[in-house]
């Protein structure tokens, strides 16, 4: 059994990390928790997330499910209205956890470090949204991921797209690194997965993307990366029917060739 320690009513693996670590900031979960049920490009990731966690687990037999680096709980909220799934969050952050407790009561939390973690053959299914760009090791936490998934499980992944891509919103958001399809294809694959679906997101707004994240690099004083989600709400109406075209492409089989974002899933094989 591994070692925890209690900080405010949540089990803590990696107790050092749960209040400031290097990966991501604690300050953003309170401006996420505001803008994530509004905005136009979280809205369409969870329908499309949710979508494929329907198609390769189900939507029932009481399977367990872990979100690693569930933030605020916003996916696991979506999951919890449309599965009876039983859901489990972690985050390297404490302060994450208040929120995402509050948003789902009905699932249990824990604070952990996915490149140690305390558990083995225990999930059907693992997911890992705009997570593992955050961590210096990503093949060790993908091989703990599939250390943690029970036989058959399926891991639900999905990550920013292109280095050239690149700009001071991945720096201010602590990313290590923006990844290519073959990149990534490789280190799950390596970690004892068989890929069974790939594909990227954004395709329909990517255009609309790269000229933002080019405004944004050359805009002098920008002091935090949250410019991307300060929008009006006409545009944000619109934007997300834009973006729609996405999750319904996704949604018919299609594999989208390009976009800001790479979604992959994969099956534990060995």
């Amino acid at each position: 059994m591994a070692e925890f320690e209690i900080i405010d009513g949540f089990k803590c693996y990696s107790p050092k990390l749960a209040i400031s670590n290097n990966g991501f900031s604690a300050d953003s979960f309170s401006f996420l928790r505001q803008v994530e049920e509004n905005n136009f490009w979280f809205k369409v990731r969870n329908r499309v997330l949710i979508g494929l966690i329907k198609k390769y687990s189900g939507r029932s037999g009481k399977k367990k499910l872990l979100e690693i680096g569930c933030g605020t709980g916003y996916v696991l909220s979506g999951l919890s209205a449309s599965t009876d799934f039983q859901l489990s969050g972690s985050d390297i952050h404490v302060e994450g956890l208040k929120y995402a407790k509050e948003r789902v009561p009905s699932a249990e939390f824990i604070q952990m470090d996915a490149t140690v973690m305390p558990f083995e053959n225990e999930f059907d299914a693992i997911g890992a949204f705009d997570v593992i760009e955050h961590i210096s090791e990503d093949e060790l936490a993908l091989k703990n991921i599939h250390h943690s998934l029970r036989k058959n499980g399926v891991l639900y992944i999905s990550v920013p797209q292109y280095m050239f891509m690149w700009s001071s919103i991945d720096e201010i958001s602590f990313h290590k690194r923006r990844y290519s399809k073959a990149e990534l294809i490789q280190k799950v694959s390596a970690a004892g997965f068989k890929i069974e679906y790939y594909g990227s997101f954004v395709f329909s707004l990517f255009p609309v993307m790269v000229i933002s994240r080019f405004l944004l690099q050359n805009k002098k004083g920008v002091a935090s990366g949250n410019e991307e989600f300060k929008i009006n709400k006409y545009l944000n109406v619109l934007l997300e029917s834009v973006l729609s075209i996405d999750e319904f492409l996704i949604k018919s089989g299609i594999r989208l060739p390009f976009g800001g974002s790479l979604l992959c899933v994969a099956r534990k094989i060995d």
